[in-house]
């Protein structure tokens, strides 16, 4: 009798199992699935770039390239240098515009959180509600304040009119708050006592064990910076983007199409090889998750 229940159990346990497998199973189907949707735009792109003319215009559309060229990488090389501004002044626009939106949001975004998730002051509650209500308005919203703000202070026309405004993108510094709040007080408390400064903690212990979250802040505001054409701001043709330009050369027609798909290939290669760059750390648990007040 005694050894009856111990069946039983058993074979509880052996149906949970394979309820448990069946449901990994159907999980990892539909994981599978909805990993080619999201794939499949991105084969396209690269297959497109590869494809000429009488591919690209084929009906119905084919997904692979059959006869693979770089011909429309070199007509769009071409296209780039009859321009009378250089291509690598455009690319030089873009790196500056990019790079300095960029690290100066990480710096910005994450000096605002530091206070905000480790510090009492007055008022404290209030400028988190004001963070967590700009999200809720799109660009086009704040579209002309912001360029009127950006006239009144003389910076249009400069690479500080797409700089500046990327510094203040509300969900930097709400992401940065989330997850500094998970460094527990102990680590800063325990610097205080050592004599640590708050800039000291802030930049040897706040930053290198928040480095998940502003390397993925790093990774969306690259990807904000990177799309930005500067044509609100921007009326100089020195200081323009390179997506600016790809823009004109895919404007040209049917004639460029080869072209405009290269530059469409162009355009989301770069984000993706960032992203790449950084996905190791980025999917890096942080080293205080298990750390406990």
């Amino acid at each position: 009798m005694a050894g009856k229940p111990k069946r039983r159990l058993f074979k509880r346990k052996q149906k949970q199992l394979n309820r448990s497998m069946a449901g990994n199973t159907l999980l990892f189907t539909i994981m599978i699935i909805c990993g080619i949707f999201m794939a499949l735009p991105l084969v396209m792109i690269v297959n497109n770039a590869l494809k000429p003319l009488d591919e690209i215009y084929q009906f119905p559309p084919k997904i692979f390239v059959r006869n693979p060229t770089l011909e429309n990488f070199t007509d769009l090389f071409t296209l780039m240098n009859d321009t009378w501004v250089p291509f690598s002044r455009y690319f030089l626009n873009t790196v500056i515009i990019t790079g300095g939106g960029m690290v100066g949001h990480v710096i910005v975004a994450s000096l605002a959180a530091y206070p905000l998730a480790k510090h009492k002051f007055p008022g404290k509650s209030i400028l988190f509600s004001m963070v967590v209500l700009s999200m809720m308005f799109s660009w086009t919203v704040t579209q002309i304040p912001q360029y009127t703000i950006i006239s009144w202070l003389g910076i249009n026309n400069t690479y500080a009119a797409l700089i500046l405004p990327a510094w203040s993108f509300g969900m930097g510094l709400y992401l940065m708050k989330q997850f500094m709040e998970q460094l527990p007080d102990s680590l800063m408390e325990s610097a205080r006592l050592d004599g640590a400064s708050e800039w000291h903690i802030f930049w040897k212990i706040v930053m290198p064990n928040v480095k998940p979250a502003w390397l993925t802040l790093a990774i969306f505001q690259f990807q904000q910076m990177w799309g930005n054409t500067g044509s609100l701001f921007l009326r100089d043709e020195e200081l323009k983007p390179l997506q600016f330009a790809l823009q004109q050369i895919t404007a040209g027609g049917v004639a460029r199409a080869g072209a405009a798909a290269a530059v469409t290939f162009i355009i989301a290669a770069v984000p993706i090889t960032f992203f790449l760059i950084c996905q190791s750390n980025v999917l890096e648990t942080m080293t205080t998750s298990g750390m406990k007040d």
